[in-house]
């Protein structure tokens, strides 16, 4: 991976900032929050989040930090809304906060009380005592970040220069569990979430981003190493059959699903995954990076290329069935009552051919196409590479279920 910055563009948004009123800083934040949101193997549609830290006029340490509904590579400063840094810091000595109070806290924090929601990382953005914190979903960094026991082999190839930390639900755990593991690693230049994603940070914009693309080609050295090929996004050159997009979208609206917007894609590595004989296995495991489970469901669901109408509509009953089954054992953990999504699929696996992506409208489509492509590439090398090991079935259906991540949705709708 190539680092992106050039200094003649740096320096426009720096004065871009300055025209506005606004510090250097946050100038340097939103261009290498764009540069980091523009490389599709770095983050997609609302992943990843950055932030820095600055000093008002006024002599107060403030944190402007992604919002949510914002997507990296599009961001302006009203969506890296400024927080005070004061009360975050004062959460660390907090044994315990519920997500209603950490929401509530974030937004008393705020200096501008319209703003949006900052990130559901902002407390551990704000533990990270360095001005520039940059968070990814690296397609090369899933592929191994989604393999079990890798604690020994991130060490081999990172070294002391990012500390391991295993997996804990976003939010004030997260925070709290990385913050931890950061203190007693003092030196080290990132974090390794497994199963998640990677955090860089330095007191200089570029120095945290270019840490970035520097880790991250070490994950596909890594790969290369044990003769993984891991591609870049690829041309959905797959010819779509209309004949079996009909017969879906037919059966989808007789089952009365509201989502009936269809996104095919047919790419090599699609296709390779599609084409593999334990497909269903490897597809139920879950999927790449944690928050992809509110936009795509736990799992897609499995038709042959010349599935008909009565096929598809049995397939359909199955993942109904299946995703009834998920609901029911897993709600019973719950610390409060869960009321049931709907049962029905954003993503349909045509085996040997390509997938379907679904949405309630086009853009939503187009985003779970978009995070099935770089989800079949991520698998692939995860299989070549050993074994692809997301997150537990347990945690996949707390992500999927917890308000916070559900929020997003409302919010980019």
């Amino acid at each position: 991976m190539e680092s992106r910055w050039n200094d003649e563009e740096a320096a426009r948004f720096v004065e871009a900032a300055r025209a506005a009123g606004q510090s250097e800083a946050l100038g340097l934040r939103i261009y290498t929050s764009r540069i980091i949101g523009s490389d599709p193997d770095l983050v997609l549609h609302g992943g990843g989040n950055t932030s820095v830290k600055v000093r008002s006029d006024e002599g107060e340490d403030l944190m402007h930090i992604k919002g949510s509904g914002w997507d990296l590579d599009t961001i302006e400063a009203p969506g890296l809304p400024a927080v005070r840094l004061a009360p975050l810091l004062e959460a660390r000595n907090t044994p315990k906060l519920s997500d209603p109070d950490m929401v509530s806290l974030l937004r008393a924090s705020l200096i501008e009380k319209d703003a949006p929601n900052p990130s559901v990382e902002a407390l551990l953005h704000a533990f990270i005592p360095f001005a520039y914190v940059d968070h990814t979903h690296a397609t090369a960094v899933l592929a191994l970040a989604d393999q079990p026991n890798m604690r020994d082999t991130v060490r081999r190839i990172y070294g002391d220069r990012l500390a391991y930390v295993p997996y804990v639900m976003p939010g004030f755990d997260l925070s709290i569990a990385a913050d931890r593991i950061y203190r007693n690693h003092a030196g080290c230049e990132g974090l390794w979430l497994e199963n998640h994603g990677l955090f860089t940070f330095a007191n200089d914009a570029r120095a945290s981003y270019e840490l970035m693309i520097e880790f991250v080609t070490l994950a596909e050295q890594e790969l290369a190493r044990a003769g993984v090929a891991l591609t870049g996004p690829q041309p959905n050159d797959g010819e779509r059959d209309a004949g079996l997009a009909k017969r879906l979208e037919n059966a989808l609206m007789r089952e009365g699903s509201p989502f009936v917007f269809l996104d095919y894609r047919s790419t090599a590595a699609i296709r390779e995954l599609t084409s593999k004989p334990n497909v269903e296995a490897i597809s139920l495991r879950g999927t790449v990076t944690p928050d992809h489970v509110i936009r795509i469901k736990p799992w897609p669901m499995i038709i042959g290329a010349d599935a008909d109408e009565p096929a598809i509509e049995s397939a359909l009953a199955a993942y109904a069935d299946r995703y009834r089954a998920y609901f029911e054992k897993n709600a019973t953990r719950a610390n409060e009552p869960k009321r049931i999504l709907d049962v029905y699929p954003r993503v349909v696996l045509v085996l040997g051919k390509g997938m379907f992506a679904i949405g309630a409208n086009a853009k939503a489509a187009k985003i779970g196409g978009d995070l099935c492509e770089q989800a079949a590439r991520v698998i692939n090398a995860a299989e070549a590479y050993g074994c692809f090991t997301p997150i537990s079935e347990a945690d996949l259906f707390d992500m999927e279920y917890w308000s916070l991540e559900q929020a997003k949705l409302k919010i980019a709708a």
